[in-house]
């Protein structure tokens, strides 16, 4: 068995939840060999060897120094098939998904999404699929020779007993049709962390009080390095910008930890975040069906909590 991963990289640096799938692939058993388009650093190309990969194939090609689905498609079709590999994994992403649509046409494989767990046994491939926005799961048999895996965040581990992977140039062939559709212009948010790519994500409620409350929140966000999201209720009244809405319509994450502050726990809310490694509620309503979904809870005020939990982490940091 030999597996490629697509791993995606931001500012030269690779994504966590890339790193998760070279280990996903590593799981697998054989090779795994790992795809990059653009530069990556010394530090990032050494992650990927400890997460598993033998080799990592670099796309450096002027081209694509912008992220391109149709031309990001033939490039690993290209490389799936030249390297003879019989799986293809990928991270859900925005970009991931598109590309494992696309690469699995191509190649003639499977394709499944939403991947949860490593396969059952040693025979026929049998995956759990995170289904009904991860309310249930699907044991699912993926049938053909090759196949093609969106990994959710949190599946599996990061391994760190890999060694140096072989590093090696790739220029795929590429074609005017991929071009077709161009990007003019990218955007990117700073001075914030992100809540889809956030480790950490600190969301507040109603139980809040007000827009004018949530320095408290934001001051825990900062000494953990955390992105701030909210309920919907908060973002329809306006007290926090909507593209902090977490839930099922909002933002959905998978933090390895989710801090729930004032929020009740309706199940459009849980939805969002359900795959969250770990999720910490804090309410003053021990009856708060946020609780149930929680590994661990603190009932209390709020406003209480917060700031001593915030100085704790501060002295523990100094």
């Amino acid at each position: 068995m030999s597996a490629l991963v697509f791993v995606e990289i931001d500012e030269k640096e690779v994504k966590k939840s890339s790193l998760e799938a070279v280990s996903y692939g590593k799981s697998l058993g054989g090779d795994v060999l790992a795809i990059c388009f653009g530069d990556l650093t010394a530090s990032g190309i050494e992650k990927i060897g400890k997460a598993g990969a033998n080799k990592l194939i670099q796309v450096k090609e002027e081209k694509l120094a912008v992220p391109n689905i149709m031309a990001y498609s033939t490039a690993i079709a290209e490389t799936f098939d030249q390297n003879g590999c019989d799986t293809l994994v990928l991270a859900k992403s925005s970009l991931g998904d598109p590309v494992s649509a696309r690469v699995a046409i191509k190649v003639g494989a499977s394709v499944v999404p939403n991947v949860s767990g490593l396969p059952e046994g040693s025979g026929e491939m049998v995956v759990d699929r995170s289904i009904y926005t991860g309310k249930a799961v699907a044991k699912t048999l993926v049938k053909g020779a090759k196949k093609v895996l969106t990994i959710k965040k949190n599946t599996v581990p990061i391994l760190e007993d890999g060694s140096a992977p072989e590093v090696v140039d790739f220029k795929p062939t590429l074609k005017d049709e991929d071009f077709k559709v161009k990007v003019t212009k990218t955007e990117k948010a700073t001075g914030e962390v992100l809540l889809p790519e956030a480790d950490i994500v600190v969301s507040g409620g109603r139980g809040m009080g007000g827009p004018e409350k949530w320095s408290m929140l934001e001051d825990l966000a900062k000494v953990l390095g955390a992105a701030t999201g909210c309920s919907k209720p908060v973002s329809d009244m306006n007290w926090r910008p909507h593209h902090e809405h977490v839930g099922q319509t909002g933002i959905k994450v998978s933090p390895s930890l989710y801090i729930a502050v004032g929020i009740s726990g309706a199940i459009q809310h849980l939805a969002g975040v359900n795959s969250s490694k770990y999720i910490l509620v804090i309410n003053k309503d021990p009856e708060a069906p946020f609780f149930k979904a929680a590994d661990f809870g603190i009932v209390g005020d709020a406003f209480d909590i917060v700031p001593k939990l915030t100085e704790a982490i501060k002295a523990k940091k100094d």
